[in-house]
């Protein structure tokens, strides 16, 4: 998996920072967005950038530990859910509606079969991973084919027509389990501090959640400076797709805005793959998931807000899209002091 992801365009970072100096209003008073503007600078080479196309690809798969209690639902959403993306009826479906954003949907590993495939991304290296409690979660060949996998779609796409911003969506019931495991190795916290309720566990499956997380972690001991490592004992396919996908964007410049908590240990392992894409991931929002916030923190990353959100599928990078959006529109679109006459700040 060779990549050359640049280095952030430090001219574009600093041209945008003094259009935002010369435009109608005191300096620094639109705050985060001002530095929101600055980074998407940085990352795509533009001082003043344009975003014309813009795709969420929400990825799917089924994991073995499902069949350990860790989640409210049985493994068969999943595949409804897919189908649900693929109607056009589920809430990342209305959002990228709203900020005009495409939804692709990857089937990395669903197990349950699909009554239509139209419109379906079909990369499935497996069908679910193992039981993480009893096995691995896949091998570390199919570890290396997700990753490749995802990869190879964003650059289908991207050479279809360009992509200028990608977001992160997932699906897969019982990937909050996985997605704790990894964190708990990848940063070193306990696995009771980074594991949570998911899809709304009651306290006595929370405690059975955090066993069988512990219990995975003993039995496999992945290596937390090896994240392929990582990701083939405890990580999921879709995971494995998501790391892919935005280490592909990174090499075109393209910003790549994560959604909650499994597309941020998506992130993780791709981090550890290539320390230098942090600078081209925006996280948009602070999931509940208690492992979010350590993992968002180990990867220096500040959300742009935090709804109490917790469904995955990309809906915190669709809202995340407005917010850039509006970002890039006021350092487009506003005047400067010059251009409406109005004087500038007073001097000492």
């Amino acid at each position: 998996m060779t990549l050359m992801i640049p280095p952030i365009d430090q001219k574009a970072r600093a041209l945008a920072r003094k259009r935002w100096d010369t435009l109608t209003k005191p300096l620094g008073s639109l705050g985060a967005l001002e530095d929101l503007g600055i980074r998407i600078a940085g990352i795509t080479g533009q001082p003043i950038p344009s975003v014309r196309r813009k795709v969420i690809f929400t990825v799917a798969a089924d994991h073995g530990v499902a069949l350990e209690g860790v989640s409210a639902y049985p493994q068969e959403v999943t595949a409804q859910m897919v189908a649900n993306f693929l109607r056009g009826g589920a809430a990342i479906n209305v959002l990228a509606r709203q900020v005009g954003a495409e939804v692709l949907v990857v089937d990395a590993g669903v197990a349950g079969p699909f009554a239509s495939t139209d419109g379906l991304i079909v990369s499935k290296i497996r069908s679910g991973t193992g039981n993480i409690s009893r096995e691995p979660a896949m091998t570390r060949l199919e570890a290396e084919q997700t990753i490749e996998s995802g990869i190879r779609i964003f650059e289908e796409q991207h050479r279809k027509k360009p992509i200028e911003m990608v977001g992160l969506g997932d699906m897969g019931i019982g990937n909050t389990t996985a997605s704790s495991a990894l964190t708990a190795v990848l940063t070193g916290h306990p696995v009771e501090e980074v594991t949570g309720r998911g899809t709304g566990l009651t306290d006595q499956k929370l405690l059975n959640k955090i066993q069988v997380i512990t219990l995975a972690l003993e039995q496999h001991r992945p290596d937390p400076e090896d994240p392929i490592d990582c990701l083939a004992k405890v990580g999921g396919l879709e995971i494995g797709c998501l790391a892919g996908i935005a280490l592909a964007a990174a090499q075109h410049r393209v910003p790549v805005v994560l959604d909650g908590f499994i597309t941020s240990a998506a992130a993780g392992v791709a981090c550890g793959l290539h320390p230098s894409l942090k600078d081209y991931l925006i996280a948009s929002h602070r999931s509940v998931e208690p492992g979010h916030g350590i993992l968002l923190r180990a990867m220096g990353l500040e959300p742009l807000f935090n709804l109490q959100m917790r469904l995955g599928e990309g809906t915190g990078a669709a809202l995340g899209f407005f917010l850039i959006e509006a970002s890039l529109k006021l350092l487009s679109e506003m005047a400067t002091f010059a251009e409406a006459g109005v004087s500038e700040e007073s001097g000492p």
